[in-house]
């Protein structure tokens, strides 16, 4: 069985919901980050303090970096990290082993200490990391979690360490050296530190709090910076300066023209003028710090839409897999993926796995959600599976893999997808190509009557409407009747 925390380490899940920890898989990444607002904007002591310790950090390397030239070793050990992979959360799309923070990222963040992140704190109640992202193209919501769960990784080690102490058998945790756990600003390095914690194939496990988490972007982010640029002038208390940025923003858009601009100009209008007025970043982060309570509303919302459907729906369906046999299947890496799609397809058709693809929000939206289904379900096979594999031609849903001559492509589509004919037509067999693939499968869930139709007249369209490789899965509740009124 593919194995989430509770399951492996014999935990019940209401005492992880009653620690308030997430039930992490430990098969795949799940979507999920920590947002470094949620530690400012935290009424635990604790949290805030997180929060102070990771703004101590950025004011150090700003002190550093005003002396002048950082030798290029101290550069690496203080700005660059590997991904704290053992928190099986992120943007991963295969196990748990993610880029981390490399150059280009810490090239950013040392180069704009004085001018991005420091630059008026007179606006805001603090300085904060994310400001960087807003400014800094290339930046993004998944540096950003992963700087910041590098600097609180102590915490995370002292978090999980006190549960596995106290909730997991003693043969199932270790005592080991966390490399890199807790800066020392004597000595100016990061050093290990030793804890006890879950071990579980040759590497430890960190428990994360899920009031920490969130997921899609963080509280502060690039995007509503752009959307919702016209609301910031009214936030800026100097009528002057208010009245500079609105007709700055309004000759943008031509101030005469006929008709309405479009969201495009806009929005272009909106990256102009915070370029030309950059003070705008500060007041758009005291707009969020005073929404503060909506973030974690928010955040608290997606979570557990997230524990719903990756934890509750999909272990659900695992379980179902696994009294077929599902997880016995075997031979070369096309029967064997053929195989596994056909379990899925049965378990969903035929043995009400569909439900599972159902929450009280309703049914999945997202390809990458059922792409995380399918992952999870290649658990104990003697296969390299390979999750948005980029053999050079972009990325494929999934490579599956026994050395150089046995590799099969599987993508997965939603019928609802609108680019749905343009990726049956040409972007397996591309994938196939740059692969050195022998086969492709392409599977299509539809959720309702329409969908089919639209999905049947596509696959006419291009003429494999019969083919193999091409499986539909029905995952509609409305024509799913019980055993007693089939």
């Amino acid at each position: 069985m593919p194995g989430y925390f509770t399951e492996e380490f014999q935990v019940t899940p209401s005492t992880l919901e009653q620690y308030g920890a997430f039930d992490i898989s430990l098969v795949t990444d799940l979507p999920l980050f920590i947002d470094p607002f949620l530690l400012f904007n935290s009424k635990k002591p604790e949290y805030k303090a997180l929060h102070e310790e990771i703004i101590e950090y950025l004011k150090f390397l700003r002190l550093k970096a005003e002396i002048g030239e950082v030798n290029p070793a101290l550069l690496s050990a203080w700005y660059r990290f590997s991904e704290v992979k053992q928190t099986w959360l992120g943007f991963t799309k295969t196990g748990n082993s993610g880029s981390g923070l490399g150059r280009e990222f810490g090239k950013a963040l040392h180069n704009n200490l004085n001018r991005l992140l420091f630059g008026e704190e007179q606006v805001t109640r603090s300085s904060h990391l994310e400001k960087l992202c807003l400014i800094r193209d290339g930046v993004g919501r998944d540096n950003i979690s992963d700087f910041t769960t590098n600097l609180i990784k102590h915490y995370l080690c002292e978090y999980t360490e006190t549960f596995a102490i106290a909730n997991i058998s003693e043969d199932r945790t270790k005592r080991l050296l966390v490399a890199k756990a807790k800066f020392n600003y004597e000595t100016e390095s990061w050093e290990a530190r030793e804890y006890t914690l879950p071990w579980h194939r040759r590497d430890f496990v960190l428990l994360t709090p899920k009031a920490l988490l969130t997921r899609d972007e963080t509280w502060i982010n690039k995007s509503d910076l752009i959307k919702d640029f016209e609301s910031i002038p009214a936030a800026i208390p100097d009528a002057e300066l208010r009245a500079q940025v609105n007709n700055y923003f309004r000759n943008r858009l031509g101030r005469n023209r006929k008709q309405e601009p479009s969201a495009t100009e806009r929005s272009e209008a909106a990256v102009s003028t915070i370029h030309e007025f950059p003070v705008l970043v500060d007041f758009y982060i005291k707009i969020k710090e005073d929404a503060g309570e909506q973030a974690t509303s928010l955040s608290s919302q997606r979570v557990r839409r997230s524990e719903a459907l990756y934890v509750t729906q999909f272990k659900g369906l695992l379980h179902q897999l696994a009294a077929t046999d599902f997880y016995s299947t075997a031979g070369r890496t096309y029967a064997e993926a053929h195989a596994r799609v056909a379990f899925l397809k049965d378990v969903i058709e035929n043995k009400g796995g569909h439900r599972f693809f159902y929450t009280k929000e309703g049914q999945i939206q997202r390809e990458e959600d059922v792409q995380i289904l399918y992952r999870l379900t290649w658990f104990g096979t003697p296969s390299d599976v390979t999750r948005e594999a980029n053999d050079g031609r972009g990325p494929a849903d999934f490579k599956i893999s026994r050395g150089a001559k046995d590799k099969t492509i599987v993508e997965f589509k939603l019928a609802s997808n609108k680019q749905l004919k343009r990726n049956l037509e040409k972007q397996a067999e591309i994938y196939m190509a740059a692969s050195d693939a022998n086969r492709a499968i392409k599977v299509i869930f539809y959720f309702s009557l329409e969908e089919l139709l639209k999905t049947r007249r596509v696959l006419e369209s291009l003429g494999i409407q019969d083919g193999p490789d091409i499986v539909l899965v029905d995952a509609r509740r409305d024509n799913k009747p019980s055993g007693s009124k089939a």
